[in-house]
């Protein structure tokens, strides 16, 4: 009877880091999309004209990036590590193999985010500081996510 007992329990036990490993991938997804959501449907067509630059909007979409930036180093733990996502990416293996270049790129993206909030005031400054955020961004996603097959 204690086995079955016990068995059961490490069954749940195993259900239940299996969950909290999915929920934090798609955590992390959840704050990429908003990423690609403010990079390329706020900011990005304000800088290249195509919407009015509008100060509020940009304040909202910085917050969302520093928010992303704030919740990242918290959501690749060594239990993530081989979890897939449902869509198009996934955490990369090599974010585990070369964790301090990982937290590295996440600090660069901080960073830019942290001095454009402070620094983004009118459109010549979102035009100034918005090469740097997505630079950083996309340079994470080079070398820390994979193209599920």
């Amino acid at each position: 009877m204690k086995r079955i007992i016990l068995a059961s329990v490490a069954v749940l036990f195993g259900i239940g880091a299996v969950a909290a490993q999915q929920d934090l991938v798609n955590q992390s997804k959840t704050l990429m999309k908003s990423n690609g959501k403010n990079l390329g449907g706020v900011l990005s067509p304000m800088v290249k004209g195509e919407k009015p630059y509008d100060q509020a909007a940009v304040s909202a979409a910085l917050a969302q990036l520093d928010d992303t930036a704030k919740k990242l180093p918290t959501l690749y733990p060594d239990s993530v590590k081989g979890a897939k996502a449902d869509g198009d990416y996934s955490p990369s293996p090599k974010i585990w193999e070369s964790k301090s270049d990982f937290d590295a790129k996440i600090a660069s993206f901080a960073k830019a985010v942290t001095e454009a909030k402070a620094q983004v005031k009118d459109l010549d400054s979102l035009k100034v500081n918005l090469p740097t955020i997505g630079k950083a961004c996309s340079g994470c996603h080079e070398t820390f996510r994979v193209k599920n097959s």
